[in-house]
């Protein structure tokens, strides 16, 4: 039988060093002080972890990090990928990237939810109540400069619950909502309200949304001009020209709403005010922000 070679980056350890990796895996049962114990030794991390392999050991620093990847991947409701999970790793101190998230993952069994992307089909048409004068121009570099709006309908087991939201572009937080079984303009007015009152009445705001009759009737333009609030619309049947608020409802129902849906209005109004309140705006790494959560984003500005 021929000679059998390391892997490559692999070192061959003398008789000392295979007591050291004894050592260094001793002490660091109770700590993950594996790197500084290794540089100490002089013992390179890549032969001690092979080592620790070959011998069905798994690293107990390698085991805290799938803890935490499980945790990530359970509180995004299975929807988390490697790069979400990589991204909130950093926020926690550690310092991976999306290849060894993605062995975390395998080695804990996890699978993300998340759908692939599909193209849309894109037309034109300016409309005639606002110009778009946003025109895709997502960042922003100062809160309660410009929000943007949308309505989605989910079924909630006897009828359609329909929620509108606000949404500010500089951390991506979700700063009004309101819920209805109507998806009359009464609840996009109920949003702007929330949104505008908790923000302190903010100037020199811009609004964006698509053409909905929700946003183009008088009685939303009334509400804006009140406010003193600019108004921007998307053009007719382009949704990328509001891709940040079709990106946070695709986010809601593929990494969020349970697959087999609700089974009364309520149930399904407390779930959508728990994503918003206790997950997308407070517990969510969001990538735009660095998978800073939006509220952490704003407050470390």
């Amino acid at each position: 039988m021929g000679e059998r070679y390391p892997k490559k980056g692999y070192r061959s350890l003398n008789a000392r060093q295979h007591q050291t990796i004894a050592l260094i895996e001793s002490l660091s049962r109770e700590q993950s002080i594996v790197k500084q114990l290794c540089q100490l030794f002089e013992v390179p991390r890549s032969s001690y972890h092979y080592h620790l392999k070959q011998r069905g050991i798994v690293n107990p620093d390698y085991q805290r990090l799938c803890q935490q990847a499980v945790e990530i991947h359970s509180d995004s409701r299975g929807s988390a990928g490697a790069r979400t999970i990589a991204g909130q790793l950093n926020q926690q101190g550690e310092n991976i990237g999306r290849y060894k998230a993605a062995s975390l993952m395998k080695h804990a069994g996890l699978v993300s939810t998340q759908l692939r992307k599909h193209r849309y089909k894109i037309a034109k048409g300016e409309s005639k109540i606002a110009p778009n004068l946003l025109k895709r121009q997502f960042n922003v570099n100062a809160k309660n400069k410009v929000w943007c709006g949308d309505v989605t309908y989910i079924w909630s087991g006897t009828k359609w619950l329909y929620l509108a939201v606000v949404m500010d572009l500089y951390a991506r937080k979700i700063v009004g909502w309101a819920c209805s079984d109507s998806p009359n303009t009464d609840l996009t007015c109920a949003a702007l309200r929330m949104a505008f009152e908790s923000r302190g009445w903010p100037k020199g705001l811009l609004f964006h949304s698509d053409q909905g009759c929700h946003y183009s009737s008088l009685q939303y333009r009334q509400m804006l001009w009140k406010y003193q609030i600019n108004q921007s619309m998307s053009r007719r049947g382009n949704c990328w020209d509001n891709a940040v608020m079709e990106r946070f409802f695709r986010s809601y129902k593929t990494e969020w709403m349970p697959k087999n849906g609700y089974q009364h209005f309520d149930e399904a109004k407390h779930d959508v005010l728990n994503y918003i309140l206790k997950h997308y705006n407070t517990k969510r790494g969001h990538s735009y922000n660095n998978y800073m959560t939006p509220t952490a984003a704003e407050m470390a500005a």
